[in-house]
């Protein structure tokens, strides 16, 4: 885990960058628009996803999520248990916010139909949420920790040998 600012950073930006690029795959699936969307449409909705992603673990979700888990009565020396708490608080934040941007985007492409906006908005966030939490839970969240831990935290103080910021 990052005990640094700079290691959340570098934390942040390898999960964000992740969730990101398959949480917009699975988008695209989930509402048929593999081949309907030009892959220039599809490169700029990542990249305004994964700002926005970056920021809001950076600055908004990811402060708070942290607090949140923290405050709550359990065995907090047992590693695994903070983990999964600050995971599915992190999960629940970031389905909530970045479904909001999905709702922009279905308004901006008109594919709203015959939804109110907090219909809309609340089939969104359950279909985030149902396939982030998995996801965050089994691949990335294991998967960035290991890359984590080989490639930043093995550098010690003097910062990441492979990434320069």
């Amino acid at each position: 885990m990052p005990t640094t600012k700079k290691e959340s950073f570098y934390f942040g930006v390898i999960m964000c960058f992740g969730m990101v690029i398959i949480m917009t795959f699975c988008n695209l699936l989930i509402n048929g628009l593999i081949g309907k969307i030009s892959l220039i449409t599809i490169a700029v909705e990542f990249l305004i996803g994964f700002i926005i992603a970056l920021v809001l673990d950076l600055y908004i979700v990811g402060p708070i999520a942290k607090k949140v888990a923290l405050s709550l009565s359990f065995d907090k020396s047992k590693k695994i248990f903070l983990v999964i708490t600050i995971s599915t608080c992190m999960v629940f934040g970031m389905a909530c916010s970045m479904s909001f941007y999905g709702l922009l985007t279905s308004i901006l492409s008109h594919a709203i139909s015959d939804h109110s906006l907090f219909e809309a908005y609340l089939e969104i966030f359950i279909k985030n949420f149902v396939v982030a939490y998995p996801l965050q839970l089994l691949v990335m969240g294991p998967a960035v920790r290991a890359l984590f831990i080989k490639f930043i935290k093995k550098c010690g103080q003097a910062g990441p040998k492979l990434i320069q910021v």
